[in-house]
């Protein structure tokens, strides 16, 4: 799947990949789609979570070697 703009957000702990992710995600066009790396154990709860509060969609996530991948489109 093809995205906008990518984040690497391995490294970074809670709360530091969601709110680098709302940053990002404020400067893109209304859906575009933002791909996030995360390697935050608490990411798979934070994610999916920040998608349904502030409107934005999240198209898929995956994990891979400790990596986990986000795709969220643009509310």
């Amino acid at each position: 799947m093809t995205y906008d703009d990518d984040l690497d957000a391995t490294g970074l702990l809670c709360p530091l990949p969601v709110l680098k992710a709302a940053k990002r995600l404020r400067g893109m066009a209304s859906g575009a789609v933002l791909r996030v790396r995360a390697d935050d154990p608490a990411a798979v709860i934070d994610v999916p979570h920040f998608c349904a509060e502030q409107g934005h969609t999240l198209m898929s996530s995956g994990d891979a070697d400790g990596v986990q991948t986000y795709l969220i489109r643009k509310g």
